[in-house]
């Protein structure tokens, strides 16, 4: 099983390629949580996330009988990154297998960072199989995005530096792919403490962890849902589950609402752009997904901010919805002058604003003396939401709450 000193002599090993990122206090976080909230900025890491670390310990410790083959691996796209990154600075040829849908921002970068990308898959596990057809077929060395134990040395580098920069944290929370992050992480932390705690996140549309610890048994799911693509694995690995089970503390979920919510508060209020992944650490913590005390000095780990830009259009209106900020709506009014302005004064009389509005007077759903109505709205929380609208219903209009 990995060991401290793995990670301790990792470090070494990439000193000179990944940074030491920022570990900064959080006021608005503290004084939403009532906790010490500190973010771990691993955002700011080269490639956008942490994955740099372990691939560059990973590469650092091949024969160079193995560098010469070149290397294989699969990802979501902060692993390629990673990969691609480091195997350019080493000289050693790499070719990576990405989802057929993976985040464009991310494939480009990979082929920016010098690896080659072939598009495979539906999913990150079926990218994976066709890696090692790859691995097989081109003699190259299978570079494993997780269930390595000197690619989770790699990552528990972040570790290191959160204990050596906050000496008195309590918590650590850690998302969860494919476990090789926290089982880093973790290991490094009881390392240097036994008692700081060690929390892990998924997705609930990701949840293998969560399952596999519930069972005792390692749990692989038929298919994964999330927006956080970045952890969207159908299993974590077998050398993981174990280090998850000895130095993990508990292993919670948050839903893709949550995680859109965590994600634009903190764009909006700690002015840091994460992608999903990245979220579900503060997702939990704003949710209280775990129990933690007042004034406890809690990390979250913010380990990636490569989101797509259409991505972060969709997180973003599904964030303000759920927080009460945006609001469409469908309605169905009579086909005659007149009756738009009536139904958006009401609209205006209640302090809402339009941001769009779509009116079809050939939509089939209606009769043919009717219009149908969908409309954008801003608006300013829950409340003002549902004041907006009982005005509408009590003036006998039927609303249908789209989003």
């Amino acid at each position: 099983m990995l060991e401290f000193s793995d990670v301790l002599a990792a470090r070494e090993r990439v000193a000179e390629t990944s940074r030491h990122t920022p570990l900064e206090y959080s006021h608005t976080f503290s004084a939403m949580t009532g906790a010490d909230v500190h973010l771990k900025l691993e955002t700011f890491q080269r490639t956008g996330a942490f994955k740099i670390r372990g691939a560059t310990n990973r590469i650092a410790t091949l024969s160079e009988e193995a560098r010469e083959r070149g290397i294989v691996t699969a990802s979501a796209g902060n692993h390629a990154q990673g990969v691609a990154l480091a195997a350019s600075r080493m000289g050693v040829d790499a070719k990576v297998v990405m989802p057929q849908d993976a985040p464009i921002s991310k494939v480009k970068a990979t082929r920016s960072y010098g690896a080659e990308v072939v598009l495979e898959g539906v999913d990150y596990d079926a990218a994976a199989e066709y890696a090692h057809e790859l691995e097989a077929k081109e003699d190259r060395y299978y570079l494993h995005a997780f269930d390595d134990d000197m690619v989770m040395a790699g990552q528990g580098t972040i570790g290191l530096e959160i204990v050596e920069d906050l000496p008195g944290v309590d918590t650590v929370v850690v998302p969860i792919g494919g476990g090789g992050l926290i089982s880093g992480v973790a290991t490094a932390l009881t390392g240097k403490d036994s008692d700081i705690r060690v929390i892990g996140v998924q997705a609930e549309g990701a949840s293998s962890a969560a399952r596999s610890l519930r069972t005792g048994e390692l749990v692989e799911l038929d298919a994964v849902d999330t927006i956080a693509d970045g952890i969207a694995t159908r299993s974590i690995g077998e050398r993981t589950f174990e280090v998850i089970k000895e130095r993990v503390d508990e292993v919670v979920t948050v839903s893709d609402d949550e995680i859109a919510v965590a994600l634009t508060t903190l764009l909006e209020r700690g002015k840091t752009l994460v992608e999903g992944a990245g979220a579900v650490p503060l997702a939990a913590l704003l949710y209280e997904r775990f129990d933690y005390g007042e004034d406890e000095t809690i990390v979250p780990a913010l380990c990636g901010g490569n989101i797509d830009m259409n991505t972060l259009t969709t997180v973003i209106v599904r964030g303000l919805a759920e927080t009460g900020r945006y609001l469409r709506l469908r309605t169905v009014l009579e086909d005659r002058p007149g009756t738009l302005e009536e139904f958006v004064g009401i609209i205006a009389a209640n302090d809402a604003n339009i941001y769009a509005i779509q009116h079809d007077r050939t939509s089939r759903n209606v009769a043919m003396d009717d219009a149908e109505v969908e409309l954008d709205l801003e608006t300013r929380g829950p409340d003002h939401v549902e004041e907006l609208i009982a005005a509408l219903e009590q003036a006998g209009y039927e609303i249908d709450v789209l989003v």
